[in-house]
């Protein structure tokens, strides 16, 4: 089994690469880590999870860039898993949304889902899984996070029509919402890094379980959606969140 993950290079996609990479139940299978904009992340991703991992630059917004991308993770051989983790971060309240970056970010954070199953289609047999990493974001209206949240949103449907199509085959396909994350991306959300630390601390501090999401809170929910544990589970959006949202 061969397990590709878009936006695997960095922030969320690499830790669940690094989980991955560690657990038993993969030694072994290789890792090919989709990335967009920053080759040096990219490098250093690699270096860090050994020759089992590659590097393949792809823009999941564009369906030849997913088409070529799953080809190049298929061709390593055996069948595929997914874990969607690429992510377009464009802060904007939906009134004062330029379209044309709108319809750009929904196409990366939604209609993507769509583009990689589609071109996977050949490589997705009995027992592989695809996990696409949501947030609360798609189901609670959150500042500046629209074109985040509504293509979130739209995977999250995408997910459910695909179940019935997708399980008579045996392949699962589910989502993760991890909760407050410390990343480079919540600094471009929230505006700067001060501005991104006040939001962390605040979001710790209103956690019940009293602190931010850790990658190892997440990505073994993942891990568990593709290993065997979880082959009847289908079309969930699990949150590993800490109690984050129960409210």
């Amino acid at each position: 089994m061969t397990i590709l993950i878009t936006g695997g290079t960095k922030g969320i996609g690499l830790a669940i690469a690094e989980h991955l990479a560690a657990q038993g139940q993969h030694d072994g299978e290789p890792l090919v880590l989709g990335w967009h904009a920053d080759a040096e992340a990219a490098e250093a991703a690699v270096a860090r999870l050994g020759p089992r991992a590659r590097a393949v630059r792809a823009d999941v917004g564009r369906p030849d860039d997913c088409a070529r991308l799953v080809r190049e993770a298929g061709e390593l051989g055996g069948p595929l898993h997914i874990v969607h983790s690429a992510a377009a971060i464009y802060p904007t309240a939906l009134l004062d949304a330029d379209l044309g970056a709108f319809e750009a970010a929904i196409r990366t954070n939604g209609l993507s889902l769509l583009y990689l199953v589609q071109a996977a289609r050949p490589w997705l047999t009995r027992g592989s899984g695809v996990v696409f990493i949501t947030s609360a974001g798609a189901r609670q209206a959150l500042p500046n996070y629209a074109a985040l949240g509504c293509g979130k949103a739209l995977a999250e449907s995408l997910i459910r029509y695909l179940v019935p199509e997708l399980a008579p085959l045996g392949v699962r396909i589910n989502a993760v919402a991890p909760g407050l994350v410390a990343t480079t991306s919540v600094a471009r959300m929230a505006g700067s890094d001060a501005a991104a630390e006040r939001a962390l601390d605040r979001g710790a501090r209103a956690n019940p379980s009293g602190r931010l999401t850790e990658g190892a809170d997440y990505a073994a929910v993942v891990d568990f959606l593709l290993g065997d544990g979880g082959r009847f589970v289908q079309g969930q959006v699990i949150h590993a969140n800490g109690g984050a949202w129960v409210g």
